[in-house]
Protein backbone atom coordinates (compact mmCIF):
# COMPACT_ATOMS: atom_id res chain seq x y z
CA UNK A 1 0.00 0.00 0.00
CA UNK A 2 1.57 4.00 -0.69
CA UNK A 3 1.61 6.36 1.81
CA UNK A 4 -1.33 8.49 1.73
CA UNK A 5 0.67 10.70 -0.07
CA UNK A 6 -0.59 8.95 -3.56
CA UNK A 7 -4.32 7.93 -2.72
CA UNK A 8 -5.44 8.60 -6.52
CA UNK A 9 -7.72 5.73 -7.51
CA UNK A 10 -7.65 3.55 -3.96
CA UNK A 11 -10.35 2.65 -2.62
CA UNK A 12 -10.73 3.64 1.32
CA UNK A 13 -12.96 3.11 3.77
CA UNK A 14 -13.47 5.63 6.92
CA UNK A 15 -15.11 4.17 9.78
CA UNK A 16 -16.79 6.48 12.11
CA UNK A 17 -18.46 9.90 11.04
CA UNK A 18 -17.89 12.08 13.96
CA UNK A 19 -15.51 15.38 13.62
CA UNK A 20 -12.33 13.27 13.45
CA UNK A 21 -14.04 10.81 10.74
CA UNK A 22 -15.48 13.40 8.79
CA UNK A 23 -12.22 15.36 8.25
CA UNK A 24 -10.46 12.06 7.30
CA UNK A 25 -13.31 11.45 4.47
CA UNK A 26 -12.65 14.85 3.23
CA UNK A 27 -8.97 14.73 3.03
CA UNK A 28 -9.11 11.30 1.08
CA UNK A 29 -11.74 12.34 -1.09
CA UNK A 30 -9.35 15.90 -1.60
CA UNK A 31 -6.34 13.62 -2.36
CA UNK A 32 -8.46 11.12 -5.48
CA UNK A 33 -9.55 8.25 -3.23
CA UNK A 34 -12.47 6.25 -4.09
CA UNK A 35 -14.09 6.81 -0.50
CA UNK A 36 -16.57 4.84 1.51
CA UNK A 37 -17.97 5.83 4.42
CA UNK A 38 -19.39 3.43 6.58
CA UNK A 39 -21.19 4.41 10.32
CA UNK A 40 -23.56 2.08 12.84
CA UNK A 41 -25.54 4.59 13.61
CA UNK A 42 -28.82 5.77 10.97
CA UNK A 43 -28.76 8.73 8.99
CA UNK A 44 -31.38 10.18 10.92
CA UNK A 45 -28.31 10.25 13.98
CA UNK A 46 -25.77 12.15 11.82
CA UNK A 47 -27.18 14.89 11.07
CA UNK A 48 -25.32 17.42 10.48
CA UNK A 49 -22.49 15.43 9.31
CA UNK A 50 -24.14 14.21 6.60
CA UNK A 51 -25.11 17.79 5.13
CA UNK A 52 -21.15 18.33 5.08
CA UNK A 53 -20.67 15.18 3.21
CA UNK A 54 -23.33 15.74 0.11
CA UNK A 55 -21.21 17.62 -2.11
CA UNK A 56 -18.91 14.93 -1.84
CA UNK A 57 -18.27 12.18 -4.21
CA UNK A 58 -18.48 9.21 -1.84
CA UNK A 59 -20.65 6.48 -1.06
CA UNK A 60 -22.55 6.06 2.30
CA UNK A 61 -22.77 2.71 4.08
CA UNK A 62 -24.83 3.90 6.95
CA UNK A 63 -26.94 1.95 10.24
CA UNK A 64 -24.36 -0.80 10.10
CA UNK A 65 -21.30 -2.10 8.42
CA UNK A 66 -19.91 -4.21 5.32
CA UNK A 67 -17.39 -6.46 5.80
CA UNK A 68 -16.72 -6.58 2.16
CA UNK A 69 -16.04 -2.41 2.32
CA UNK A 70 -13.80 -3.41 4.98
CA UNK A 71 -11.66 -6.82 2.92
CA UNK A 72 -11.65 -4.88 -0.13
CA UNK A 73 -10.69 -1.93 0.44
CA UNK A 74 -6.73 -0.42 -0.19
CA UNK A 75 -7.22 1.22 3.17
CA UNK A 76 -9.36 1.83 6.33
CA UNK A 77 -9.12 4.77 8.21
CA UNK A 78 -11.05 4.90 11.62
CA UNK A 79 -11.95 7.45 13.87
CA UNK A 80 -10.97 7.65 17.16
CA UNK A 81 -14.25 6.48 19.27
CA UNK A 82 -14.59 3.04 17.03
CA UNK A 83 -13.15 0.24 19.29
CA UNK A 84 -9.66 -1.05 17.39
CA UNK A 85 -11.46 -4.97 18.36
CA UNK A 86 -14.81 -4.43 15.90
CA UNK A 87 -15.05 -7.49 13.51
CA UNK A 88 -14.99 -5.95 10.73
CA UNK A 89 -11.49 -4.51 11.17
CA UNK A 90 -10.65 -7.92 12.48
CA UNK A 91 -10.96 -8.62 9.12
CA UNK A 92 -9.97 -6.26 7.06
CA UNK A 93 -6.22 -7.09 9.43
CA UNK A 94 -6.75 -10.69 8.40
CA UNK A 95 -6.86 -9.68 4.98
CA UNK A 96 -3.83 -7.63 4.94
CA UNK A 97 -5.71 -3.92 4.82
CA UNK A 98 -3.47 -1.44 6.38
CA UNK A 99 -5.88 -0.18 9.32
CA UNK A 100 -4.87 3.72 10.59
CA UNK A 101 -6.39 6.07 12.30
CA UNK A 102 -7.14 9.59 11.71
CA UNK A 103 -4.03 11.30 13.29
CA UNK A 104 -1.90 8.53 10.98
CA UNK A 105 -3.40 9.53 7.86
CA UNK A 106 -3.15 13.17 8.97
CA UNK A 107 0.75 12.42 9.73
CA UNK A 108 1.48 11.47 6.52
CA UNK A 109 0.67 15.09 5.22
CA UNK A 110 2.71 17.09 7.66
CA UNK A 111 5.76 17.25 5.90
CA UNK A 112 8.98 18.33 7.91
CA UNK A 113 6.38 20.28 10.14
CA UNK A 114 7.41 19.41 13.55
CA UNK A 115 5.02 17.23 15.80
CA UNK A 116 4.88 18.37 19.91
CA UNK A 117 2.39 15.15 20.70
CA UNK A 118 1.17 15.25 24.56
CA UNK A 119 -0.34 12.34 26.06
CA UNK A 120 -1.49 11.39 29.44
CA UNK A 121 -4.55 10.49 31.29
CA UNK A 122 -4.86 13.77 33.07
CA UNK A 123 -4.20 17.16 32.36
CA UNK A 124 -3.12 16.66 28.52
CA UNK A 125 -5.55 19.53 27.49
CA UNK A 126 -4.49 22.15 29.89
CA UNK A 127 -0.70 21.14 28.78
CA UNK A 128 -1.37 20.92 25.35
CA UNK A 129 -3.19 24.49 25.08
CA UNK A 130 -0.40 25.89 27.12
CA UNK A 131 2.55 24.46 25.22
CA UNK A 132 1.33 25.72 22.20
CA UNK A 133 0.86 29.22 23.99
CA UNK A 134 4.62 28.86 24.59
CA UNK A 135 5.41 28.10 21.02
CA UNK A 136 2.71 30.46 19.42
CA UNK A 137 5.06 33.06 21.29
CA UNK A 138 8.06 32.66 18.85
CA UNK A 139 6.22 30.87 15.80
CA UNK A 140 3.67 29.72 13.20
CA UNK A 141 1.95 27.34 16.22
CA UNK A 142 -1.42 24.52 14.97
CA UNK A 143 -2.69 23.36 18.19
CA UNK A 144 -5.34 20.52 18.02
CA UNK A 145 -5.68 17.14 17.83
CA UNK A 146 -7.99 15.41 20.59
CA UNK A 147 -8.02 19.12 22.00
CA UNK A 148 -10.50 20.71 19.57
CA UNK A 149 -9.47 20.62 15.98
CA UNK A 150 -8.42 17.26 14.22
CA UNK A 151 -5.49 16.94 12.20
CA UNK A 152 -6.90 16.09 9.08
CA UNK A 153 -8.93 19.36 9.42
CA UNK A 154 -5.28 21.41 9.67
CA UNK A 155 -4.28 19.41 6.60
CA UNK A 156 -7.12 20.36 4.86
CA UNK A 157 -6.99 24.60 5.78
CA UNK A 158 -3.73 24.55 4.00
CA UNK A 159 -2.63 27.40 6.71
CA UNK A 160 1.37 27.31 7.05
CA UNK A 161 2.53 25.94 10.66
CA UNK A 162 5.93 26.11 11.87
CA UNK A 163 5.24 23.22 14.56
CA UNK A 164 2.03 21.17 15.30
CA UNK A 165 1.22 20.76 18.66
CA UNK A 166 -1.32 18.01 19.39
CA UNK A 167 -3.34 16.14 22.32
CA UNK A 168 -3.19 12.50 21.49
CA UNK A 169 -5.54 9.75 23.68
CA UNK A 170 -5.16 6.27 23.68
CA UNK A 171 -8.00 5.85 21.04
CA UNK A 172 -6.06 7.72 18.50
CA UNK A 173 -2.63 6.53 19.00
CA UNK A 174 -4.31 2.90 18.70
CA UNK A 175 -4.27 3.89 15.25
CA UNK A 176 -0.43 5.09 14.67
CA UNK A 177 2.18 3.49 12.33
CA UNK A 178 4.52 5.43 11.41
CA UNK A 179 3.17 9.00 13.43
CA UNK A 180 6.56 10.48 14.54
CA UNK A 181 6.66 13.23 17.54
CA UNK A 182 9.78 15.12 17.87
CA UNK A 183 8.94 15.57 21.45
CA UNK A 184 6.44 13.24 22.65
CA UNK A 185 4.96 13.83 26.53
CA UNK A 186 3.66 11.41 28.89
CA UNK A 187 2.08 12.79 32.17
CA UNK A 188 0.54 10.38 33.96
CA UNK A 189 -0.99 7.01 33.56
CA UNK A 190 -4.02 6.08 35.83
CA UNK A 191 -6.73 3.38 34.98
CA UNK A 192 -9.19 4.76 32.93
CA UNK A 193 -11.28 3.70 28.98
CA UNK A 194 -10.91 0.30 30.94
CA UNK A 195 -14.94 -0.42 29.16
CA UNK A 196 -12.04 -0.15 25.45
CA UNK A 197 -9.10 -1.38 26.92
CA UNK A 198 -8.33 -5.15 28.35
CA UNK A 199 -7.17 -3.40 31.65
CA UNK A 200 -4.24 -0.67 32.37
CA UNK A 201 -1.35 -2.49 30.49
CA UNK A 202 -3.23 -2.70 27.35
CA UNK A 203 -4.05 1.27 28.03
CA UNK A 204 -0.31 1.91 29.18
CA UNK A 205 0.13 -0.26 25.60
CA UNK A 206 -1.85 1.80 23.37
CA UNK A 207 -0.14 5.41 24.60
CA UNK A 208 3.62 3.82 24.50
CA UNK A 209 3.05 3.64 20.76
CA UNK A 210 3.87 6.80 20.57
CA UNK A 211 7.30 6.23 21.51
CA UNK A 212 8.20 3.30 19.96
CA UNK A 213 7.81 5.43 16.77
CA UNK A 214 10.36 7.67 17.82
CA UNK A 215 13.54 8.36 16.33
CA UNK A 216 17.07 9.44 17.35
CA UNK A 217 17.64 13.00 17.75
CA UNK A 218 13.67 13.23 19.11
CA UNK A 219 13.00 13.88 22.38
CA UNK A 220 10.47 12.28 25.12
CA UNK A 221 9.04 13.65 28.09
CA UNK A 222 7.83 11.92 31.09
CA UNK A 223 6.74 12.68 34.90
CA UNK A 224 9.41 11.58 37.25
CA UNK A 225 6.93 9.92 39.69
CA UNK A 226 4.96 8.10 37.63
CA UNK A 227 6.83 4.95 37.02
CA UNK A 228 4.37 3.55 34.20
CA UNK A 229 5.13 6.81 32.17
CA UNK A 230 8.48 6.37 32.82
CA UNK A 231 9.00 2.87 31.25
CA UNK A 232 6.84 4.51 28.32
CA UNK A 233 8.77 6.92 27.71
CA UNK A 234 12.07 4.26 27.43
CA UNK A 235 10.62 2.86 24.41
CA UNK A 236 11.55 6.05 22.80
CA UNK A 237 15.12 6.11 20.77
CA UNK A 238 15.13 10.02 21.64
CA UNK A 239 16.63 12.05 24.44
CA UNK A 240 14.92 11.32 28.21
CA UNK A 241 13.85 14.33 29.68
CA UNK A 242 11.80 14.12 32.95
CA UNK A 243 9.65 16.73 35.29
CA UNK A 244 8.87 16.59 38.65
CA UNK A 245 9.87 18.28 41.90
CA UNK A 246 12.90 18.09 43.95
CA UNK A 247 16.39 20.12 43.02
CA UNK A 248 17.68 21.34 39.58
CA UNK A 249 18.55 18.02 37.83
CA UNK A 250 20.19 17.64 34.41
CA UNK A 251 18.20 16.59 31.58
CA UNK A 252 14.72 17.78 33.40
CA UNK A 253 12.68 20.83 34.55
CA UNK A 254 12.03 20.60 38.29
CA UNK A 255 9.41 22.62 41.10
CA UNK A 256 10.52 23.56 44.48
CA UNK A 257 8.64 20.77 46.99
CA UNK A 258 7.01 23.23 48.62
CA UNK A 259 5.04 24.18 45.45
CA UNK A 260 6.57 27.53 45.20
CA UNK A 261 5.60 29.47 41.84
CA UNK A 262 9.26 29.07 40.09
CA UNK A 263 10.44 26.06 37.98
CA UNK A 264 13.63 25.38 36.69
CA UNK A 265 15.07 23.89 33.29
CA UNK A 266 18.54 22.38 32.96
CA UNK A 267 19.59 20.70 29.52
CA UNK A 268 22.64 17.59 29.54
CA UNK A 269 25.05 20.22 29.40
CA UNK A 270 27.23 21.99 31.80
CA UNK A 271 25.73 25.58 32.96
CA UNK A 272 23.57 26.75 35.47
CA UNK A 273 19.92 25.99 35.31
CA UNK A 274 17.53 28.16 33.36
CA UNK A 275 14.69 29.80 35.87
CA UNK A 276 10.98 30.77 35.58
CA UNK A 277 8.86 32.23 37.66
CA UNK A 278 4.81 30.67 37.67
CA UNK A 279 2.82 33.47 39.04
CA UNK A 280 -0.08 32.79 37.03
CA UNK A 281 -3.60 32.12 38.76
CA UNK A 282 -4.37 30.12 35.67
CA UNK A 283 -1.85 27.52 36.37
CA UNK A 284 -2.31 27.24 40.25
CA UNK A 285 -2.10 23.99 42.20
CA UNK A 286 0.79 21.25 42.25
CA UNK A 287 -0.82 19.60 38.94
CA UNK A 288 -0.48 22.83 36.85
CA UNK A 289 2.87 22.68 37.85
CA UNK A 290 3.60 19.49 36.43
CA UNK A 291 1.58 20.71 33.58
CA UNK A 292 3.93 23.72 33.35
CA UNK A 293 7.08 21.67 33.05
CA UNK A 294 6.01 18.89 30.66
CA UNK A 295 5.03 22.30 28.30
CA UNK A 296 8.20 24.49 29.29
CA UNK A 297 9.94 21.41 28.22
CA UNK A 298 7.89 20.80 24.57
CA UNK A 299 8.64 24.56 23.81
CA UNK A 300 12.60 24.81 24.96
CA UNK A 301 14.01 21.70 23.79
CA UNK A 302 12.57 22.92 20.23
CA UNK A 303 14.68 26.04 20.56
CA UNK A 304 11.82 28.50 21.74
CA UNK A 305 13.81 31.46 23.65
CA UNK A 306 13.72 31.84 26.81
CA UNK A 307 11.69 34.85 26.90
CA UNK A 308 9.09 33.59 25.14
CA UNK A 309 8.60 30.64 27.75
CA UNK A 310 8.16 33.59 29.90
CA UNK A 311 5.54 35.07 28.20
CA UNK A 312 3.44 32.42 27.25
CA UNK A 313 3.20 31.37 31.61
CA UNK A 314 2.29 34.73 32.32
CA UNK A 315 0.00 35.47 29.78
CA UNK A 316 -1.83 31.42 29.59
CA UNK A 317 -5.79 32.35 30.21
CA UNK A 318 -6.10 28.59 30.68
CA UNK A 319 -8.69 26.56 29.25
CA UNK A 320 -12.94 27.08 30.41
CA UNK A 321 -14.39 25.19 33.00
CA UNK A 322 -10.64 24.00 34.29
CA UNK A 323 -9.89 26.14 37.69
CA UNK A 324 -11.11 29.39 35.26
CA UNK A 325 -11.09 32.58 37.48
CA UNK A 326 -14.41 33.85 36.03
CA UNK A 327 -14.64 37.05 38.28
CA UNK A 328 -13.19 38.72 41.68
CA UNK A 329 -15.77 40.74 43.20
CA UNK A 330 -15.64 42.43 46.24
CA UNK A 331 -12.29 40.58 47.04
CA UNK A 332 -13.64 36.86 45.78
CA UNK A 333 -12.77 35.03 43.64
CA UNK A 334 -15.13 33.16 42.01
CA UNK A 335 -13.49 29.70 40.63
CA UNK A 336 -15.56 27.51 37.51
CA UNK A 337 -14.09 24.01 37.81
CA UNK A 338 -17.21 22.57 35.87
CA UNK A 339 -14.90 20.24 34.45
CA UNK A 340 -14.21 18.23 37.27
CA UNK A 341 -17.01 15.51 36.78
CA UNK A 342 -15.52 13.22 39.35
CA UNK A 343 -14.33 13.45 42.77
CA UNK A 344 -10.57 12.66 42.03
CA UNK A 345 -10.67 15.14 39.75
CA UNK A 346 -12.30 17.35 42.56
CA UNK A 347 -10.01 16.36 44.74
CA UNK A 348 -7.06 18.01 42.89
CA UNK A 349 -8.92 21.39 42.30
CA UNK A 350 -9.36 21.94 45.91
CA UNK A 351 -5.62 20.81 46.49
CA UNK A 352 -5.06 23.93 44.69
CA UNK A 353 -5.65 26.12 47.19
CA UNK A 354 -3.50 26.02 50.12
CA UNK A 355 -4.99 25.02 53.66
CA UNK A 356 -4.57 27.80 55.44
CA UNK A 357 -4.88 30.18 52.92
CA UNK A 358 -7.60 30.74 50.77
CA UNK A 359 -10.83 29.90 52.89
CA UNK A 360 -13.57 27.91 50.13
CA UNK A 361 -16.94 28.12 49.35
CA UNK A 362 -17.33 25.16 47.58
CA UNK A 363 -20.14 24.24 45.28
CA UNK A 364 -20.75 20.44 44.77
CA UNK A 365 -23.09 18.41 43.78
CA UNK A 366 -25.38 16.90 40.48
CA UNK A 367 -25.62 13.57 39.00
CA UNK A 368 -23.55 11.07 40.85
CA UNK A 369 -21.21 8.54 39.66
CA UNK A 370 -21.24 6.00 42.67
CA UNK A 371 -18.31 6.82 44.03
CA UNK A 372 -17.64 7.83 47.59
CA UNK A 373 -16.81 11.25 48.48
CA UNK A 374 -15.23 10.71 51.85
CA UNK A 375 -11.81 10.64 50.29
CA UNK A 376 -12.68 14.36 50.07
CA UNK A 377 -13.04 14.71 53.77
CA UNK A 378 -9.28 15.28 54.30
CA UNK A 379 -8.61 18.26 52.25
CA UNK A 380 -11.62 20.17 53.68
CA UNK A 381 -9.58 21.23 56.69
CA UNK A 382 -7.70 24.43 56.86
CA UNK A 383 -9.49 24.86 53.68
CA UNK A 384 -13.23 24.65 53.32
CA UNK A 385 -15.25 27.31 54.93
CA UNK A 386 -18.72 26.18 53.45
CA UNK A 387 -19.93 23.12 51.69
CA UNK A 388 -23.07 23.87 49.29
CA UNK A 389 -24.74 20.65 47.42
CA UNK A 390 -26.88 20.85 44.59
CA UNK A 391 -28.45 18.44 42.29
CA UNK A 392 -29.71 14.34 42.70
CA UNK A 393 -26.93 13.34 44.89
CA UNK A 394 -26.62 16.08 47.55
CA UNK A 395 -27.72 13.57 50.00
CA UNK A 396 -25.42 11.49 49.51
CA UNK A 397 -22.86 14.44 49.43
CA UNK A 398 -24.36 15.65 52.93
CA UNK A 399 -23.89 12.20 54.55
CA UNK A 400 -20.21 11.51 53.87
CA UNK A 401 -18.96 15.02 54.00
CA UNK A 402 -21.50 16.94 56.67
CA UNK A 403 -19.98 18.06 60.00
CA UNK A 404 -16.26 18.52 58.19
CA UNK A 405 -17.34 22.47 57.05
CA UNK A 406 -20.88 24.60 57.37
CA UNK A 407 -22.72 22.67 55.48
CA UNK A 408 -26.44 23.33 53.31
CA UNK A 409 -28.34 22.25 51.08
CA UNK A 410 -29.24 24.58 48.18
CA UNK A 411 -30.91 22.41 45.10
CA UNK A 412 -29.95 24.49 42.38
CA UNK A 413 -26.77 26.20 40.96
CA UNK A 414 -29.06 29.14 41.17
CA UNK A 415 -29.55 29.21 44.00
CA UNK A 416 -25.97 27.87 45.40
CA UNK A 417 -24.30 31.10 43.71
CA UNK A 418 -27.15 33.03 46.01
CA UNK A 419 -26.04 31.50 48.57
CA UNK A 420 -22.60 31.69 48.65
CA UNK A 421 -22.11 35.35 47.22
CA UNK A 422 -23.47 35.61 50.82
CA UNK A 423 -21.24 33.67 52.67
CA UNK A 424 -17.93 34.73 51.14
CA UNK A 425 -16.26 37.90 52.39
CA UNK A 426 -12.73 39.14 51.44
CA UNK A 427 -10.24 36.66 50.69
CA UNK A 428 -12.39 33.95 49.82
CA UNK A 429 -12.85 31.87 46.87
CA UNK A 430 -16.23 30.34 45.47
CA UNK A 431 -15.55 27.02 44.14
CA UNK A 432 -17.79 25.19 41.76
CA UNK A 433 -15.75 21.85 41.61
CA UNK A 434 -18.96 19.19 41.48
CA UNK A 435 -17.16 16.30 41.52
CA UNK A 436 -20.84 14.93 39.71
CA UNK A 437 -21.71 14.58 36.38
CA UNK A 438 -23.87 17.29 35.14
CA UNK A 439 -27.37 15.37 33.03
CA UNK A 440 -29.23 15.84 36.16
CA UNK A 441 -29.91 19.55 35.32
CA UNK A 442 -27.77 20.32 32.73
CA UNK A 443 -26.93 18.80 29.48
CA UNK A 444 -23.28 18.92 30.16
CA UNK A 445 -20.33 20.42 32.00
CA UNK A 446 -19.58 22.99 29.63
CA UNK A 447 -23.72 24.37 29.83
CA UNK A 448 -22.87 24.49 34.01
CA UNK A 449 -20.09 26.21 33.37
CA UNK A 450 -21.79 28.67 31.23
CA UNK A 451 -24.63 28.85 33.54
CA UNK A 452 -22.28 29.10 36.85
CA UNK A 453 -20.86 32.03 34.72
CA UNK A 454 -23.86 33.96 33.73
CA UNK A 455 -24.89 33.32 37.63
CA UNK A 456 -21.63 35.34 38.97
CA UNK A 457 -21.63 38.04 36.00
CA UNK A 458 -24.93 38.95 37.08
CA UNK A 459 -24.26 39.64 40.71
CA UNK A 460 -24.23 43.21 41.60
Amino acid sequence: MPTALNLRGKKVTVVGLARSGMAAARLCVREGASVTVTDSRPAAALEPSLAALEVLPLRRMLGGHDERDFTAADLVVVSPGVPMAMPQLKAARAAGVPIWGEVELAARFLGTTPLVAITGTNGKSTTTALAGALFSEDRRTFVGGNLGTPLCEHVLSGQPADVVVAELSSFQLEGIERLRARVAAVLNVTPDHLDRHDGIDAYAAAKSRLFETQQPGDFAVANLRDDRAMAMAAASRGALYTFGFGPPARAAARAPEDGAGELWFYRYAAGSPERYRLANKALRGRHNLENAMAALLCARLLGVPGAAVQRGLDHFAGLPHRLELVRERGGVEWINDSKSTNVDSTGVGLAAFPAGGARVVLILGGRGKHAPYTPLRPLFAGRVKALLTVGEDAPAIEEELGGAAATESCGTLTAAVTRAAALAGPGDVVLLSPACASYDQFKSYEERGERFRELVGALP
